[in-house]
């Protein structure tokens, strides 16, 4: 991303309007034979037929298909949703289709099924729903929108096909078959026990402050060199080591020149910094990956390219260990691969070697951490893989096999509870971003355990309250899903001590919690420290 922030998470918030499934619209036979939208390719050059949010409006030059398309822009508030209400008969199955262009685009039917896409890339891609009326229905409303806070989206070629002489040719359509339903009934008490043995603490304060500090380039919140960092901070991310080319694994950790940032350290202060900061019990970390740090080791020989070039770069600097922060398409589920516990994607087992290699080369004492979106963990309650249809985003839980190979290994997994969707928790009620319910019901997931994409057969196993922290933005302007400090300290009450709850009830109570995680050291230094203050001002 341009100002170096971490990455949206892939898809999550797309999840949230996506998982109704059942009931189904259909339209009345006196329609017009076969299409039952009107101006639906929007080439009447305006939106009539439609209701839309403010701003939308009919583009030209940018269509799938003849001249005009719907451009729908998202707000704080809105989701850009465009609207069009139709006749329908009674118990008839009809089906729904719309070619699309952007980020977190939704197709779908009031009160009945919808489908959606993360994002399309360059170009338009199909969503298709298919639907039934039920016994009295009359009428029925079909949309199109965006998310709150996104990108503009485009839409085109929108057609609701029925009975009355056969259906025009709709674009080619994705798998038709929508994603199991979640869970009806939330685990109420931990599905297995953690590890037997205790996970490793790498050294870290019984609760500690985790911050990302942005050493290979500079944005908004500017420059901060490792000596400066105050030592409030228990681990230290230098973010991030990257790869120029996505498959070769080799990572590269290339500090910030002179021309972008201006003062920056010379490389011998820099380490003469770093074990400044081990002298007083601190640990500094390299964190591999970031918005544009895509590493996929689809090979053995990515693997090992892997695990030598960031041996080489932990080496050079004298670090303690390393933090894996793959966002994108960086993890991601091949079709089939169902079981998180014996993954057989190449880009997963992969992984999980090369941080085996890497622990086992430096010993006990290597500190290895993670920072998943909760798209690749969390939304796993829901969805695995692409699903037994292959018809979700393989990328959806693709962190759960990880996490679970190196359970014995993992000193901190931080989730990042920020830049996401809404979220399904145990309680099987969706929670958003910004608040304290969102980090309680994200957090008691991890403490507690939870049935993968809601088969109770195959249970991801809870975390140590040890092995856990959660993510947070430093401020308003490091990233979407911002908590005032009364919030993060109500979520601390609620996990570590069981009060202040509010509306949601964890499955147990947890002391031991590690912590809070932060993007990132420059914004909270850009904020005059309110991340940290209110951190140590919490715990003492």
């Amino acid at each position: 991303m341009p100002t170096r922030r971490r990455s949206f998470a892939a898809a999550s918030a797309a999840l949230a309007g996506a998982v109704a499934v059942g009931g189904l619209v259909a339209l009345a036979p006196t329609a017009s034979a076969g299409e039952f939208l009107a101006n639906g390719g929007f080439e009447a050059g305006n939106l009539s037929g439609w209701t839309c949010d403010a701003g939308a409006t009919a583009v030209s030059g940018q269509a799938h298909s003849g001249t005009y398309a719907v451009q729908g822009v998202p707000s704080a508030s809105a989701t850009g949703q465009c609207k069009q209400t139709v006749s329908v008969a009674p118990n008839t199955a009809y089906t729904l289709t719309a070619q699309v262009k952007g980020s977190y685009v939704y197709l779908g039917v009031d009160g009945g099924t919808s489908t959606w896409t993360p994002g399309t890339g360059s170009g338009y891609a199909p969503l298709t729903v298919s639907f039934t009326t039920g016994a009295s229905q009359t009428s029925a409303s079909v949309y199109v929108h965006g998310w709150y806070g996104q990108p503009a989206y485009l839409a085109d070629d929108i057609s609701l096909q029925g009975p009355g002489g056969g259906p025009t040719t709709p674009p080619t359509t994705p798998p038709t078959t929508p994603p199991t339903t979640p869970p009806t009934t939330p685990p109420t008490t931990p599905p297995t026990t953690p590890p037997t043995s205790p996970p490793p603490s790498g050294g870290l304060p019984t609760h500690a402050l985790v911050g990302y500090l942005h050493e290979t380039f500079a944005n908004g919140s500017g420059y901060t060199r490792l000596a400066d960092v105050p030592d409030s901070w228990d681990v230290i991310d230098l973010a991030f080591g990257e790869t120029s080319s996505p498959t070769s694994g080799s990572i590269h950790f290339n500090r910030c020149s002179a021309a972008e940032c201006p003062s920056v350290e010379s490389d011998a202060d820099f380490k003469a910094a770093i074990k400044a900061k081990q002298s007083k019990g601190k640990k500094v970390l390299l964190s591999i990956g970031g918005a544009n740090g895509e590493v996929q080791l689809t090979t053995a020989a990515a693997r090992d390219a892997f695990v030598s070039s960031v041996s080489g770069i932990v080496d050079q600097w004298g670090l303690d260990g390393i933090d894996i922060d793959f966002e994108g398409h960086s993890l991601s589920l091949n079709a089939g691969d169902t079981d998180f516990k014996n993954p057989t994607t190449p880009v997963i087992v992969n992984l999980i070697s090369a941080l085996k290699t890497l622990k086992a080369r430096y010993g006990s004492g290597f500190v290895l951490t993670m920072a998943p979106e909760t798209f690749f963990v969390q939304m796993g309650y829901q969805f695995y893989g692409s699903g037994p249809f292959n018809g979700q985003d393989p990328r959806c839980g693709a962190y759960l096999p990880v996490i679970y190979a190196l359970r014995n290994d993992l000193t901190l997994l931080h989730v990042q509870d920020y830049n996401s969707g809404p979220i399904m928790g145990l309680d099987n009620q969706y929670h958003t971003m910004g608040g304290a319910d969102f980090h309680i019901a994200m957090t008691d997931m991890l403490l507690t355990g939870f049935p993968v994409a809601g088969n109770t057969a195959n249970m991801f196993p809870a975390l140590a309250p040890s092995q856990v922290g959660i993510g947070l933005p430093a401020s308003v302007n490091a990233g979407n899903g911002y908590t005032a400090p009364a919030a993060v300290d109500q979520a601390l009450d609620c996990l570590t001590r069981k009060t202040n709850c509010g509306g949601y009830a964890t499955h147990g109570t947890w002391p031991a919690l590690r912590g809070l995680m932060t993007w990132s050291v420059n914004w909270d230094h850009f904020s005059n420290w309110e991340f940290s203050n209110n951190f140590h001002s919490y715990f003492g």
